[in-house]
């Protein structure tokens, strides 16, 4: 062996390595832009067999323009409908859901959706469950920059998140 090839051999793990960490970023990293408006990480709870819902997240909605706009709508092939809700957990530690009619996103502004905490896309109906690993298309329509399609990933929250929240949307009734 020479120099050369020793030292290729050294470096190939390596460059292999770094090579597969930049696709699983992209992988993990990925989003949507519609004017002004950055979509990051739009993801989706596993459903249980069965259950008539589900639920949605933006890991960010950023707008990055100097005018405001709204998260007016959103539709997928996935469900009959998707509403806008929030949730909050009240006084007597109840857990309050509601449909709202947007998301403001003042400019500069980032707001962020996360399982069992404030904001999230209640999926309505769904055709069949949403399974680990999976993706579907939804459309996210702005009152300004117009709409855009975002590929939702299906996954498991991170161990000691929201799960038994998260789970809980999925037998919202409406």
């Amino acid at each position: 062996m020479t120099i050369r090839s020793i030292r290729f051999h050294r470096l190939a793990p390596a460059a292999l390595a770094g090579a597969l960490c930049a696709v699983a970023f992209a992988a993990a990293a990925h989003g949507a832009k519609v004017g002004d408006i950055a979509i990051g990480h739009p993801f989706a709870m596993p459903s249980i067999p069965g259950a008539p819902n589900g639920a949605a997240y933006l890991a960010s909605i950023e707008n990055k323009g100097a005018v405001a706009d709204r998260l007016v709508r959103a539709g997928t092939p996935v469900a009959a409908r998707i509403e806008i809700h929030t949730m909050s957990v009240d006084a007597q530690g109840v857990m309050r859901m509601r449909e709202i009619d947007g998301i403001a996103l003042a400019p500069k502004a980032k707001v962020q959706m996360k399982p069992g905490a404030g904001l999230h896309l209640m999926l309505i109906g769904l055709k069949e469950p949403l399974k680990e690993d999976a993706s579907f298309p939804m459309t996210l329509e702005f009152e300004r920059a117009g709409k855009v399609e975002v590929k939702v990933i299906v996954g498991q929250p991170k161990p000691g998140g929201a799960a038994a929240e998260g789970r809980m949307h999925e037998g919202h009734m409406h």
